[in-house]
Formats: C-alpha cells, sequence, structure tokens
C-alpha cells in the first residue's frame, strides 16, 4: 500500500456507543490454540526478508505454499510463479475449488513485499518479529502482511474443517506493490495468467478500522475506490563551472524555486459519490466545527469557509484533491562544483477521474519556468476503477461488522493512495478494500519506523476476515 487510506480519527465524545472493541495496547490477549497457529504463520512470514533491495518475496510465497501444502493442498491447488528476469519477486496462487460450475470466483488478493526499514533507524530489528506491550511489531506487520497471512490462514482452516464453498476461493500473493517501476506480480498475473485472476470480485488492503488512539474503536472503513499514484521527474540543467565564482543561475537554486512552487500549489477540490457520502456520515461522529464543516462541506462543495475547517486536517485535505509532493532530489557532481544536472521526483497522488496529463499541465503552469523540464516517471500507468456499492458485499461486511464490532459504523471511503486494484480496471473486475484489522490515528508506523499492529486488531480482524470469506464463498 502507498499509503494507507486517509482517515481520522473521530473524537472519543461521538463514540459513546462504540463498544472498546479495541483494548489499550498494553493489554495482550491470551491466545486461542489456532491463534497460536496462526502467530507462528504470521512470524514467520513478517520474518522473511520482502524489501526489494535485500529481500526475497520467492522465498516467502514458498513458505507459505509449503503450510498449505501441509494442510491438504495439492500441487495442482499450489501455482508458485516468477520470471527469469526478476526471480525474487515471485509469488503464489492458491485455489479452494467451489462446487458451483456457474459462480465466477472470488479473489483474496494481498502483498508480500514491504516498504525498505533500515536497522540503524529503527529501535527493533525490523526483520525479526516482536512481541511488546500488547503489539507485535516488525516491517509489513500491517502493510501487507497482516492480509496475507490471514488470507492462508484462512484457506489452511478451510481445508482442514473439509469445507466445500459454493464460490471457487482463489488467493495471490504478489509482489512489487511497494516499488514503482520493478516486477509486479498482480500486474503479471492480470496480463499473463487471466485465467487465475479472473473473478466476480477482489478482496483487497485498503479498508480498515480506525481509533481515536486512547482504545475506542470509532469506524470500520470499506474502501470503494482510490487514487491514481503517478511519479513525474522534474530536470535542470546548467553549464556549471567552478565553485569559486558563483552565479545566480544555478541548477539548484532553479530546482528549489520549483519545487516551492509545488508546494504552494493547490489542486481544487473535488468530490465523488464515496468521498461525499463518507464526510456525509462521519461529520455527525466527529462533532464540533469540523463534524459541521464535514457537512456541510457534502452538501455544498462550494462552501469556501467549510473547506477552510475541512482543510485543517490533513487526511480529509488530502481526501478532497489530487495532491503532489517532492520526495526526492539529486544533483551536483562534485563538492567543488557548480551543478550541471539537478533531478527531483514529484509524487502525485491523482483523484479518480482526473489524466496524469492535466496534472502535468497543472505542475507546468505552476513551476512556469520552461526551464525545469516535466516528464512522467512512467510512459503509461493503469487506473482503478471504483467499485459499485454492491449490496451482495456490502451487505455481509456490515452485518458482520456488527457482530464484531457493534456500534461501530461501516463507512465508504476513497484511499488516497494506491494499491494493486488498479491492475483490475482493464478487466472491470470490482476490487473492495475490506475493513477488520484497525490502526491508531498515527497509522502504526506504516511506511516509517517501528511498524505495528495491536494483537487483539489481528485476531479479532483474522476471525471477522474468515467468516467474511465464507459467507460470501457460500452465497450467489
Amino acid at each position: 500500500m502507498r499509503m494507507t487510506t486517509v482517515l481520522v480519527a473521530l473524537t472519543a465524545t461521538a463514540t459513546a456507543t462504540a463498544t472498546a472493541t479495541a483494548a489499550t495496547a498494553a493489554e495482550a490477549p491470551q491466545l486461542r490454540p489456532d491463534q497460536a497457529e496462526f502467530r507462528a504463520l504470521f512470524k514467520e512470514l513478517v520474518e522473511t526478508n520482502t524489501a526489494h533491495s535485500s529481500g526475497n518475496c520467492t522465498v516467502a510465497a514458498e513458505r507459505m505454499a509449503a503450510r498449505l501444502k501441509a494442510a491438504g493442498f495439492s500441487d495442482q491447488e499450489l501455482v508458485l510463479f516468477a520470471t527469469p528476469e526478476a526471480p525474487k519477486d515471485g509469488g503464489l496462487v492458491a485455489t479452494l475449488q467451489g462446487t458451483s460450475k456457474a459462480l465466477k470466483p472470488m479473489l483474496l488478493l494481498a502483498h508480500i513485499d514491504v516498504v525498505e526499514a533500515k536497522r540503524e533507524d529503527w529501535v527493533r530489528d525490523p526483520f525479526t518479529f516482536i512481541e511488546e506491550n500488547g503489539n507485535y511489531y516488525g516491517r509489513g506487520v500491517v502493510d501487507d502482511k497482516a492480509m496475507a497471512a490471514v488470507w492462508t490462514d484462512a484457506l489452511i482452516r478451510f481445508r482442514k474443517e473439509g469445507f466445500r464453498p459454493k464460490r471457487t476461493i482463489r488467493m495471490a500473493l504478489t509482489c512489487g506493490e511497494e516499488t514503482t517501476g520493478v516486477f509486479n506480480g498482480a500486474e503479471w498475473l492480470t496480463t499473463n495468467r487471466r485465467d487465475l485472476m479472473d473473478a466476480a470480485f477482489v478482496l483487497n488492503e485498503g479498508g480498515e478500522g480506525l481509533t481515536d488512539g486512547k482504545g475506542k474503536l470509532v469506524s470500520q472503513n470499506l474502501q470503494v475506490g482510490e487514487k491514481t499514484y503517478r511519479d513525474f521527474v522534474l530536470t535542470t540543467t546548467n553549464p556549471g563551472g567552478h565553485s569559486s565564482i558563483p552565479v545566480r543561475d544555478n541548477a539548484l537554486y532553479q530546482m528549489a524555486e520549483a519545487l516551492l512552487k509545488v508546494r504552494d500549489y493547490e489542486f481544487p477540490l473535488m468530490m465523488s459519490d464515496t468521498t461525499r457520502t463518507f464526510f456525509e456520515r462521519a461529520g455527525p461522529m466527529r462533532g464540533g466545527d469540523l463534524g459541521a464543516a464535514m457537512v456541510a462541506l457534502a452538501r455544498n462543495p462550494q462552501d469556501k469557509a467549510a473547506e477552510a475547517i475541512v482543510n485543517t486536517d490533513r487526511g480529509y485535505h488530502s481526501t478532497l484533491r489530487t495532491t503532489c509532493v517532492a520526495t526526492m532530489q539529486q544533483g551536483g557532481h562534485a563538492e567543488n562544483a557548480l551543478p550541471q544536472s539537478v533531478t527531483a521526483n514529484v509524487n502525485c497522488r491523482i483523484f479518480p477521474g482526473v489524466s496524469a496529463s492535466e496534472v502535468q499541465a497543472a505542475l507546468t503552469k505552476a513551476i512556469d519556468d520552461p526551464g525545469v523540464k516535466i516528464a512522467p516517471k512512467i510512459a503509461a500507468a493503469p487506473v482503478a476503477l471504483p467499485p459499485p456499492l454492491d449490496p451482495k458485499i456490502v451487505g455481509p461486511i456490515e452485518k458482520l461488522s456488527a457482530k464484531y464490532f457493534p456500534g461501530v459504523p461501516v463507512l465508504p471511503s476513497m484511499a488516497t493512495g494506491a494499491t494493486d486494484a488498479i491492475y483490475f480496471g482493464a478487466s472491470k473486475v470490482p476490487v473492495y478494500g475490506v475493513p477488520g484489522i484497525w490502526v491508531d490515528p498515527d497509522y502504526n508506523g506504516i511506511h516509517g519506523l517501528d511498524e505495528r499492529i495491536e494483537i487483539r486488531s489481528l485476531m479479532t480482524g483474522r476471525d471477522y476476515l474468515y467468516d467474511l470469506v465464507k459467507v460470501l464463498a457460500s452465497t450467489e
């Protein structure tokens, strides 16, 4: 997940009806025997380094396949894949055959690669599974190895129980979601093995629960759409020269001025049916001036006073528009020379319905300097299509949520980041980011330092998602 679904913590006063589903982080729950088995699977996956620079997704996929085979899956039901060009970026597709030939399969999707993590930056070793203060720590414990482990565990449980679904259940564990421009397993499968990826619908990352940071679960969020991820490369060039005789015409200064203009440019407010519904429902829960402004903005997107208040929350600000931000810069060739070339990466999260060319044109106009060249890092990229709020999918999600998280609303949400859902746009297969596992307002160190997941969150979410898959696989 290049960025988690952007939602914000609702105030405790707005959650009086929410039960204390999430316990305080200091409380470690007693595990059932089946949960202890799941913990071992999860630990093995987390401790298998799958960062692009130093890890190996192929090994992680093979280890999950071995567990499935030990549970009774045959070689024909397990497809391990990798390419000669990217031998460490392999993945796994597992199939639990359904009894109905008329129903299309459902697909459980999760990526097993993780964001880079440097040991010197972390308090704990990022690739050692550590239990502490009611949490599990390690790179990927939330993004996205929790879901990968839950899906693998669910198939193991189904096979051991002798469960025969009406609808075929497939699971795809893939690599490459976290790193732009490398081999992506979901992309490769949808292009080269459509027979394995063709589905009635996909359950994916992107949805999640959110606490108030004090142990109260305040919402469960169902992702029904996401922004498009695009990187643009800015380049400035200059003849350079000796650093002892500096001039104002400096490629670094020119780039700095361009990036400040990117910082100051504000893309216009936009709303979709999903985000409008979210603000309308979440506003009364939030309460106060911000909550009132959320409702007002949902009713009238032209309300500038309401927009100004909502924009004070950086998560909501991002939900309302396309955003672009400088993330990397490189330049110069010697410490004692004027730079001849400088490049910078500007990462954009594009609101659904807006093209990359429109964003590039807006950046060009905002920078207003012909000496700054702007080009997309990748010439073309797929776009995710927002799925419909299908009652056959949403209904069971809400019903089971009421069972596991009584009093906690299910809110439709749009992810401000991007997931592998983009690779299903061309085939028009709807992809839903399912709720269940919850995080705190700081997003638990996802993509950052000392990533953690609350044990109660993982174990409760595991049971919820297991039941959800079983229900969806048993109905037409």
